[in-house]
């Protein structure tokens, strides 16, 4: 059997030298010329889609660098052939990704699916358009406008729209033959103020269409032409003391000036604009898009990207901006971004600085953070395990650890003037509390207020009695203090032989400084990153367990030294009455005749005056 597993690992072995044989042949065939290059397994199937404006540099440095992702490690290891597609540029191999990685979902690519319907605003293709929304796209010359990414904003518009312009709903053929002929008669919508009744001739075809033209722009988010309009009509019926129909148009100069005021964020001459930000983590990127005419948004959307090979923001707002602007079939020929990246011939790239521009890019980013918290929060809803994962691995990173904290343990000392020194240990298991391994220890080996020496003695306590029970040791250690109750707590590790095996760092309450055994500098993390809020959380709950720990004991000293003060009672007598009663605050509240039963009617008598007196 040893012989024939042997032969086998041969074998495997000159399978192995020769696909890495054939994967160099073909590195060094590749052109230095931009391009996409895909990578197979052994089986054929695509791993792995990628740009590059150099194809054999590219693809070489995969076989030549040390990886220091995993899944990238992984995929060199399955690759076995390598086909490529050479373009004229850059923005070519741009496109041409995204269009392969949307089309094959390769394993190792980010993740670009889109498998909703998003509704569109139609204006049909008829004599006398009629508008409505639809999710269907039917190529008879109909225009359509969009998609929008949520129903809700459709019917805004619509509704808008309805109040401003009286178009017709009915699907009659309004040929003029058919009408000249009388086919047709007006329905309650006539009636009810909210068609014109182009079918009888009631209203021209010419002024229909200059209603739809003015829907169009308001749809493109131009409200200018509208109102101008409008207020040149309400000019004219007010000349003509028509004044209830310039009340009418009064009306609807009010509801577009209203809808407009709702919309428009930034300068009104800021128009055809497409603005992307992206913020990520260890595993997902979120890529805002707000498209703006006339100052005004008219689409936000938030993708997803679930990251495979550790990707740079730069990468993968590249994709996202291309898959973003083919999506919603944008035409803006001017995109705002936080950093340089390639796009499209023709587009302009600009990155604000300040002013407007810059408050749009702020907005954006903003949407993007709160989609992101949505996300965090229905993930820890509906899959924890998810949310779980996440947080240990951002932990990891934000906290420069080698391993994933699973296990901390927070550590604080607490004492008034150094008395009744006690200090407390607090645990947290994968993010959350674990209150049945809370503990408390009494200070024995310390005099005075000597925090320092406090933390020594029980860091030294704790983890010497885990040692000695074979329980398992966390990954990380928290120290509630600044360098001074660092240092104590690492010349425990020392004596322990612990140091290097744990992590261990201290957080000062000022600034919220973190700092690291033999690194005299700080590190400072966002205020609002979930890993200082559960360092946090473990800080104040060690400090909230520790405090309650000394408050009972100081309350207990206090009591037990009160019955000891009673003239006439000893320490004998008041261990009995302990004894039976179980606390000092049973005793006070005990009567006569309780107390008599088992220390004597003198000594009762002495107890129950004592406490009237106090009380």
């Amino acid at each position: 059997m040893v012989i024939e597993a042997t032969g086998k690992n041969k074998i495997a072995t000159i399978f192995e030298c020769m696909a890495e044989a054939s994967v160099a042949l073909q590195i060094s065939t590749l052109p230095e010329s931009p391009g996409v290059y895909q990578y197979y397994d052994s089986n054929g199937k695509l791993l792995y889609v990628g740009k590059a404006i150099n194809l054999k540099k590219r693809v070489n440095s995969y076989f030549t660098k040390q990886h220091d992702n995993a899944r990238t490690r992984l995929l060199v290891k399955k690759i076995r052939d390598i086909k490529h597609i050479v373009v004229a540029t850059e923005t070519d191999a741009l496109l041409l990704e995204n269009n392969l990685i949307k089309k094959y979902q390769p394993r190792y690519n980010v993740m670009l699916k889109d498998d909703k319907s998003y509704p569109w605003i139609c204006i049909k293709n008829e004599r006398f358009p009629r508008v409505f929304p639809t999710r269907r796209l039917i190529k008879d010359g109909s225009e359509y406008f969009g998609p929008y990414t949520s129903m809700k904003t459709v019917h805004t518009l619509l509704d808008l729209i309805k109040e401003l312009y009286p178009l017709r709903t009915c699907n009659y053929d309004l040929a003029e033959e058919k009408i000249q002929a009388g086919k047709y008669k007006v329905c309650l919508e006539y009636h009810l103020g909210n068609c014109a009744g182009p079918c009888e001739a009631h209203f021209s075809e010419a002024a229909y269409n200059e209603n739809i033209e003015a829907i169009r722009n308001i749809v493109k988010g131009n409200f200018k032409d509208s109102l101008s309009r409008f207020k040149k009509q309400m000019k004219q019926y007010a000349k003509d003391l028509k004044f209830e129909d310039a009340q009418r148009v009064k009306e609807k100069i009010d509801v577009l000036e209203n809808y407009q005021s709702k919309s428009t964020v930034v300068n009104p001459k800021i128009n055809n604009v497409d603005v992307f930000t992206i913020i990520s983590d260890e595993s997902y990127g979120y890529v805002n898009f707000l498209q703006l005419s006339f100052g005004a948004i008219i689409r936000s959307h938030t993708l997803e990207i679930k990251k495979k090979l550790d990707e740079t923001d730069v990468e993968l707002l590249q994709l996202a901006v291309i898959e973003l602007r083919q999506r919603f079939n944008s035409q803006s020929k001017e995109i705002y971004v936080p950093f340089k990246i390639s796009a499209e011939e023709g587009i302009k790239v600009h990155i604000p600085k300040v002013g407007d521009k810059k408050h749009l890019l702020d907005l954006s980013e903003r949407n993007a953070k709160y989609y992101r918290m949505e996300r965090f929060k229905q993930a820890k809803i509906v899959d924890p395990d998810r949310h779980e994962k996440r947080i240990m691995a951002q932990m990891k990173k934000d906290l420069r650890l080698s391993e994933e904290p699973r296990h901390i343990e927070c550590f604080d000392n607490s004492n008034i003037q150094g008395t009744h020194p006690v200090a407390a240990c607090v645990v947290f298991k994968n993010g959350k509390p674990s209150k049945k391994d809370y503990r408390k220890f009494n200070i024995k080996t310390v005099e005075g207020p000597d925090d320092f020496a406090s933390m020594e003695e029980v860091v030294y306590r704790r983890y010497k009695r885990l040692k000695e029970e074979g329980q398992p040791l966390p990954q990380l250690i928290i120290i509630d203090g600044g360098k001074g109750q660092l240092s104590s707590a690492l010349k425990s590790l020392d004596q322990l032989g612990l140091r290097g095996k744990i992590a261990i760092i201290g957080i000062a309450k000022r600034l919220e400084e973190l700092f690291y055994p033999d690194d005299p500098i700080p590190l400072y993390l966002d205020k609002k990153s979930e890993t200082l809020k559960i360092i946090q959380q473990l800080r104040n709950e060690a400090h909230r367990f520790g405090i309650t720990f000394h408050r009972d004991k100081r309350s207990k000293d206090a009591l037990n030294t009160a019955l000891e003060t009673i003239p006439g009672i000893g320490e004998k007598t008041v261990v009995e009455l302990l004894r039976h009663f179980k606390s000092t605050k049973r005793i006070a509240n005990a009567t006569f005749d309780e107390l008599a039963k088992i220390v004597g009617a003198s000594r009762a008598k002495k107890i129950v005056m004592h406490f009237q007196k106090t009380e």
